[in-house]
């Protein structure tokens, strides 16, 4: 069978679900970790605090060397080590003599492995010889949605059938799609964006005031995605006072079904927008979803206010990505790399400051969100400079 971009393309999505499985199983599972292995709360949160860190160090040290060795090498190794990590999950625990041990060493294997899925995949799609960019890329990007929603329901649905005991088959289970879309990257075309030695560095790259201004336009969509992402679900059993199960699929599903959804529509009809322009009117939007969660007493109000925020969001972060990528045609990796940075660096940012301001007002979500409003204005304006500038 002779493999064409086409199924580069294909590969790329199962990338993307590869990043949705390693990002949100384990927070799924935090609870077993906790009666099963009698860890306490804040040796769990520990592995959210591993997963990012080695997840941002990955991103700024891969735009030194995955040019050297490879795109191909690379992106086989980051499916691999991902897949590691799902299966080590499920074994290290009963391998080493104090579980906590294994389960930090699986987290550091699929953490590699998904800063590299990061870093590789779009470029990878941007590179492919395709007419619409901004729409490959977009639509790219809403299968990390899918994936998002498929681990959530059907791990949820798994444990509900199998038991929670049976937790170790779920990893292995989902650690078999990374497996196979490495032996799929191993085959496919893989063109690169730039000629060899052709891209620009880390140091011309930071030189360029434009280049900062992106930086800080992806901190700011990062961080608009995920303050309301990561709190969705307890935003949810707080509001309507419902069960965990019930609370993951109204929150963090609703929320990634209607980001997915966007980004499939922006895919379809993006030659209709000027792209700088669609990120700004996505933040205004988004300024819209914040106020709707937090203003109104009526929790449904507030409920729809989190989808809403989660379909303002759907652009900005492979928006950002393509928009960076036209104004810096030799960019190459290191351009990716270092926005991929920014965009973690965000993710992280934003759901803090909702936790801190929350407790500061007596665990009140909703001043938490309030707070965070100030990333999508922020992010409005940074859209609006970088489109006037050449």
């Amino acid at each position: 069978m002779i493999l064409t971009y086409r199924h580069t393309i294909c590969a790329s999505y199962l990338g993307y679900i590869t990043q949705a499985i390693v990002n949100n199983l384990a927070p799924l599972l935090f609870l077993i970790f906790q009666s099963t292995m009698g860890l306490p709360l804040e040796k769990i949160t520990l592995l959210i605090t591993v997963n990012f860190c080695i997840q941002l160090t990955v991103d700024l040290l891969s735009a030194k060397f995955v040019d050297r060795i490879g795109y191909r090498v690379c992106v086989v190794a980051a499916h691999i080590l991902s897949a590691a990590g799902l299966v080590g999950m499920a074994l290290f625990p009963r391998l080493f003599r104090d579980p906590y041990a294994g389960l930090l060493l699986a987290a550091a294997l699929y953490a590699v492995g998904g800063g590299l899925i990061e870093v590789l995949i779009s470029p990878i799609v941007e590179a492919c010889p395709t007419e619409r960019k901004a729409a490959a890329m977009s639509l790219l990007h809403s299968f990390y949605c899918w994936g998002t929603v498929a681990v959530v329901a059907l791990s949820t649905a798994f444990l509900a059938v199998f038991g929670k005991d049976r937790w170790p088959a779920l990893c292995v289970l989902w650690a078999l799609l990374p497996l196979g879309n490495a032996l799929l990257f191993a085959r496919v075309p893989i063109a690169s964006l730039t000629e060899a030695d052709q891209g620009m560095g880390l140091g011309e790259l930071c030189r360029t005031k434009l280049f900062w201004l992106f930086l800080l336009l992806m901190v700011a969509a990062g961080a608009s995605e995920q303050a309301m992402s990561q709190w969705a679900s307890a935003f949810a059993e707080s509001g309507l006072g419902v069960t965990k199960a019930v609370g993951d699929l109204a929150g963090p599903c609703f929320f990634s079904v209607l980001m997915g959804t966007a980004r499939a529509l922006f895919a379809k009809y993006e030659r209709r927008m000027e792209l700088l322009t669609a990120i700004a009117g996505s933040g205004v939007l988004c300024v819209s979803a914040y106020l709707l969660a937090v203003l109104f007493p009526w929790p449904v109000l507030s409920l729809a206010g989190c989808g809403l925020c989660g379909f303002s969001v759907g652009i900005l972060w492979p928006g950002v990505f393509s928009a960076a990528s036209a104004r810096f045609p030799r960019g190459g990796t290191a351009l990716f790399a270092l926005l991929a940075l920014g965009g973690d660096v965000g993710c992280s940012g934003g759901p803090t400051l909702v936790g801190l301001v929350a407790g500061a007002f007596g665990d009140s979500l909703k001043a938490g969100l309030a707070a965070a409003l100030v990333f999508p204005a922020v992010l409005v304006v940074l859209a609006l400079i970088c489109r006037r500038k050449p």
